[in-house]
């Protein structure tokens, strides 16, 4: 391994330990490619990760070697990255790192951070998200351009039902995310509600196409839309994340006018900093604006007063919540004796 090498960022200099350590073997990205993409893409994922608690998904030994998700702040994390206290549904908690400044992405680039995951909230107030996030995930016998096809219906949803505006971007792999920048007035039960309520709305219209079905055994060949990835402690990776795939394919923004043009072949460590460095981050403006979930609210009490649409099932990790339906899957639910007559 090469020495070590110190880089230079906002005034503060990283220490770069084992620089030529292989990441990304099929095509040879090591650690210092890692480094070196997320210094020309900064302004970018500093933009969609500043002064959010966030969770690191660490291959200290490249991708193929072992992994995990590192949810509470290092201990030798330096006193300059910023910190906020958050919540987990367990009732546990933890100081989760809150980047601020690009040393701070670099530092975690160090220890073999690929993917920035952070939470829709800022430290200030931890438990109203300033994001409403759509996952488009495409089930098996669908593709990306299925989910290309619910993005531009998702997009006219949104506009419908409040004027709302999503900022899309590719997920690094053969799914699409929507963002949603929203006033932070809601709870995270509330913001959830009104992804069940774009779901079921999306479901309408296309109903052959998508599905916010939780049970993979009735989704289907359709595009899911993921409405937990609204609850509490659930993340999505963040724009201009580098993805645990061979090619190093990232988390790429898009225009509107992009979508169904571009592929997420197209965004990658060696590819995506041409692109910044011609367009810029094309989701800076996110921050300019912040919208009402009303009318989204408005739609699932309608769902729940004329159709007698509830909540729907929480990931299997959540405790029971209130309103929330039984939590087995369908196939095990009819296996299930009845009551039995006196």
């Amino acid at each position: 391994m090469a020495e070590a090498v110190e880089l230079e960022a906002g005034g503060r200099t990283v220490r770069l330990s084992n620089p030529g350590k292989v990441f990304f073997p099929e095509h040879g990205y090591t650690k210092l490619d890692l480094a070196r993409y997320y210094q020309a893409v900064a302004p970018g994922i500093l933009r969609a990760l500043r002064n959010r608690p966030t969770t690191l998904e660490r291959y200290p030994d490249g991708i193929t070697g072992e992994w995990f998700y590192q949810k509470r702040a290092p201990k030798n994390m330096p006193d300059w990255i910023p910190t906020a206290h958050i919540t987990f549904p367990s009732g546990r908690s933890a100081d989760e790192m809150c980047p601020t400044e690009e040393a701070a992405v670099l530092w975690a680039a160090q220890y073999g951070t690929l993917t920035f995951h952070p939470w829709p909230v800022r430290r200030d107030d931890v438990d109203r998200p300033d994001e409403l996030r759509i996952d488009l995930d495409p089930q098996p016998g669908t593709d990306y351009d299925d989910a290309v096809r619910a993005a531009h219906e998702l997009r006219a949803v949104l506009e419908e039902f409040g004027g709302l505006r999503g900022w899309p971007k590719t997920s690094g792999g053969r799914g699409l995310h929507v963002f949603v920048p929203i006033e932070p007035r809601w709870t995270f039960t509330q913001v959830r509600r009104a992804a069940i309520a774009v779901g079921r709305e999306m479901e309408r219209r296309m109903p052959e196409h998508v599905t916010i079905k939780w049970w993979k055994e009735e989704r289907g060949e359709r595009i899911f839309i993921d409405y937990n990835q609204t609850a509490r402690d659930r993340t999505i990776a963040s724009a201009y994340s580098v993805r645990p795939r061979p090619n190093a394919p990232v988390s790429a923004p898009l225009r509107w006018d992009e979508v169904g043009v571009a592929h997420p072949a197209d965004f990658d460590i060696t590819t995506m900093p041409a692109r910044f460095a011609g367009l810029g981050d094309v989701h800076a403006d996110m921050d300019d604006h912040a919208y009402s979930l009303d009318a989204l609210l408005e739609l699932a009490s309608k769902d729940e007063r004329d159709h007698g649409l509830g909540d729907l099932p929480y990931p299997p990790e959540y405790p029971k919540m209130p309103g929330e339906p039984r939590r087995v899957q369908p196939s095990r639910a009819k296996k299930q004796p009845g009551p039995t007559a006196p």
